[in-house]
């Protein structure tokens, strides 16, 4: 593949990207704002190149850019800002094009289908966001899509389902591993029954790469589901039992959200995504299977096994 930029590389995904480039043996470039973190990241690693960049700066995100071919997609923002991802997106875009960039791979989310219609999720189903993070969202990708279909830039979407992996901070499960393997109460939100997938980190820098590698893969979006249904009693209840007990959870519903909400901003901007608790959204991959060939999924049996012993480690 030609010279890859990962735009937000600091983040889980942009780490498991990193790993499958290296792999590759293939030389790439880190972006963010805070040079200390990549640093910490990426220093160590001769393959990576350190840009900092601010996005307010037009000039700033023309010199993240030049000399790449393939950006790829991460930049996340505060929970309760989420008005900055169309805003981000239109910035990243108009220097990236200035600069020739070829290809932009973002890796996105399920919030731009809505509620689900169906079962199973496929690409066939409507975007019809009824959350205003979904349409942020949403915003982003057809900001992306009309530069595609303008003939500007190609680009592609990846949708991933939640995440968990080994020392993944910003999953929605981390305070459940946190407390399986340092002990204590895992703080959850509930109910916890219902039938959720989640992704193992590390799968997704792989597939990442060989979606961007396909050209036929751009102006479209893709689904890349977990490894099957789950529950999160079901990941509570093996996580614990690897560390020698049952489970200690504290489970909070969307009352109760609302009740934190009032005193803590970030967990009040949970509310409003609470239905993909009571009505997940379990995605139909075959599309991305069919375009890819096989694709790796972790078993969660192991990926909780990897996940507990990374958290153990620290």
């Amino acid at each position: 593949m030609s010279k890859v930029a990962l735009f937000g590389a600091a983040g889980a995904i942009g780490n498991s990207i990193a790993a499958a480039l290296r792999e590759q043996k293939q030389r790439y470039r880190v972006v963010g704002r805070n040079r200390a973190e990549l640093e910490k990241l990426f220093g160590a690693d001769p393959l990576a190149e350190i840009v900092t960049w601010n996005p307010d700066d037009p000039a700033s995100v023309r010199a993240a850019c030049h000399g790449v071919d393939t950006i790829i997609y991460l930049i996340g923002v505060l929970y309760n800002h989420f008005e900055l991802h169309p805003v981000l997106m239109q910035k990243t875009l108009d220097g990236a094009i200035a600069e020739g960039v070829q290809r932009l791979i973002l890796v996105g989310t399920v919030y731009p289908y809505g509620r689900p219609l169906t079962p199973k999720v496929s690409e066939d189903h409507p975007r019809e966001p009824h959350t205003f993070k979904g349409r942020m969202r949403k915003a982003q990708e057809d900001l992306l899509l009309k530069a595609h279909n303008e003939g500007r830039i190609q680009g592609a979407i990846l949708r991933l389902p939640d995440f968990y992996g080994p020392n993944v901070e910003r999953s929605f499960l981390d305070s459940l591993f946190k407390a399986a393997t340092r002990g204590g109460r895992a703080d959850m939100v509930g109910p916890i029954d219902p039938p959720h997938e989640f992704v193992f980190v590390p799968d997704v820098g792989p597939v990442v790469l060989a979606l961007a590698a396909k050209p036929e893969a751009y102006g479209k979006w893709w689904n890349f589901a977990g490894a099957g249904a789950t529950t999160q009693r079901e990941i509570a209840t093996k996580a614990f039992a690897l560390a020698g007990g049952e489970p200690k959870l504290r489970v909070v519903g969307k009352t109760a959200l609302r009740v934190i909400g009032l005193f803590n901003p970030i967990m009040r901007e949970f509310v409003e995504m609470h239905y993909l608790i009571t009505e997940p959204v379990l995605m139909d991959d075959s599309a991305l299977h069919r375009l890819l060939g096989t694709l790796h999924k972790t078993p969660y049996d192991e990926g909780i096994r990897l996940t507990f012993e990374g958290y153990k480690r620290g």
